[in-house]
């Protein structure tokens, strides 16, 4: 940090919060701005099931960005800890971005997040994601059927995919943080532990080459992640959980074809985050009902009583 900013006591930082209904596009945002994969994406409703913390440090500010899992009305006990996760983060934050897709209709996720705004004394920022995806008219309409329901501080349209006016945004953001310490080293991108990151990159295979039910029911352990001495190389074990005997033969394949392209497809992402050659291990185990049961939640990093 500027030992001149230091002195005039000017950085600025703070906790951002990114709320909203599945498939907004958080996820997509949060990698964009941090320029590395920390968050998953796909395009099936709760992907996000953590919080995950991506940090942006400049020479005058630092931005911890938190994506929440999106607003649902929950079906399991999984589901009921997403939501106290998301719900929570807004009594944490300096500021709040509640995303929003201009691509959809107001729906009663977006009811549900603005009756809980009502709630917080933060800042809130609206933020249309997607707006390459509708003509300028109906952005105006969207604006203002938003803004006679709740009184945002600030109005941003962008593409997060695209990259439209994400550094307006950023430099809105800026302007509302308060003055505050470096709280991360500068080249740190993220608070969570590669085991963390790797993890997901796994499951985030596994939602996109699987259907139906099969991605909602799993999850991934890492059991063994270890440089071998004089080697050049990562040797990582994981499991991925499903919740029925039907989805374990999904997830493997026939003669194994799926276990397989999970784990090339993941092997890259991996590498490229780990910057060495990996050797990745994957089994598959059936948990039965595992998002309803405390103890198998706690099991796979779940832990409600963290938040």
């Amino acid at each position: 940090m500027s030992s001149q900013l230091q002195k005039n006591n000017q950085y600025k930082s703070g906790f951002i919060s990114i709320i909203g209904r599945p498939n907004v596009g958080k996820s997509t945002f949060l990698n964009h701005v941090i320029g590395q994969k920390i968050s998953i994406m796909s395009d099936k409703p709760q992907t996000t099931r953590n919080k995950v913390q991506g940090v942006l440090t400049s020479n005058d500010s630092q931005m911890i960005f938190i994506d929440t899992p999106g607003i649902h009305k929950p079906k399991h006990k999984l589901g009921d800890f997403m939501m106290k996760i998301a719900i929570n983060t807004l009594k944490e934050v300096d500021l709040i971005l509640c995303m929003i897709n201009a691509d959809e209709g107001f729906g009663r996720g977006d009811e549900f997040i603005i009756e809980k705004l009502k709630d917080v004394r933060t800042p809130v920022f609206l933020v249309i994601n997607k707006i390459d995806l509708v003509q300028p008219d109906t952005l105006l309409s969207i604006i203002d059927q938003y803004n006679e329901l709740y009184e945002f501080k600030e109005v941003v349209p962008i593409s997060a995919l695209e990259g439209n006016n994400i550094d307006r945004l950023l430099m809105q953001i800026k302007h509302y943080l308060p003055e505050g310490p470096q709280y991360y080293p500068e080249d740190q991108i993220t608070d969570h532990p590669e085991r963390f990151i790797v993890s997901e990159l796994i499951r985030e295979k596994a939602l996109h080459l699987t259907r139906e039910e099969v991605p909602h029911s799993i999850a991934v352990l890492i059991d063994k992640m270890e440089r071998k001495d004089n080697q050049d190389i990562i040797h990582i074990m994981a499991t991925i959980i499903v919740e029925r005997d039907s989805q374990k033969g999904i997830v493997i394949g026939k003669q194994g074809k799926m276990l397989k392209e999970i784990g090339q497809r993941a092997r890259v992402d991996i590498e490229n985050l780990l910057g060495s050659k990996v050797f990745l291990e994957l089994w598959v185990k059936v948990q039965k009902d595992w998002r309803n049961k405390a103890f198998h939640l706690r099991d796979y990093g779940f832990k409600e009583d963290e938040y």
